[in-house]
């Protein structure tokens, strides 16, 4: 397993794994991917047996970045590591693609004293709640998204 940055031949994969998971994230074409390269911290992809098994974008304090999500944490602190969306390919699951994300970018996330994001609460997604709850991810609230969708916003202390 390799995790790497983002490069120009991974982008049709990461739009593929965003609109399997699109149910979890929101839609991403190509002009947004080209954005979030541009903007956040950081966008890696993990590739295993040759082929892109998952993605993740995070972005650090003081990004000039258009998100209810990302505004609600910018609100709350000064420093931080925002962890904007992840993806796991169905044909990868279970083989620790993204616990070896989150290590990776929580990580990162320590010299900015925690890692935030959000997951669906309504309706629930309940293996992500889970998955947030076993690393220590604790709820600092709720948040209803442009949509109508309620999430629950989550914060790790590193």
């Amino acid at each position: 397993m390799l995790i790497r940055p983002i490069d120009d031949g991974d982008i049709d994969a990461v739009l593929a794994l965003n609109d399997e998971s699109v149910w979890a994230l929101s839609p991403l074409d190509e002009a947004g991917l080209v954005t979030h390269r541009d903007l956040a911290a950081y966008v890696l992809v993990v590739e295993l047996d040759a082929a892109v098994a998952g993605f993740a974008i995070a972005y650090a304090p003081g990004t000039p970045y258009e998100s209810i999500n990302y505004a609600w944490h910018r609100d709350r602190f000064d420093d931080f590591l925002y962890l904007d969306r992840i993806a796991v390919s169905s044909a990868f699951r279970r083989r620790g693609i993204a616990t070896a994300l989150y290590d990776e970018l929580e990580a990162a996330a320590k010299e900015h004293g925690r890692m935030v994001c959000e997951v669906n609460s309504d309706p629930p997604n309940l293996e992500s709640l889970t998955f947030h709850a076993n690393r220590g991810y604790v709820e600092l609230g709720h948040l209803v998204q442009l949509d109508g969708h309620e999430t629950v916003m989550l914060e790790k202390v590193l």
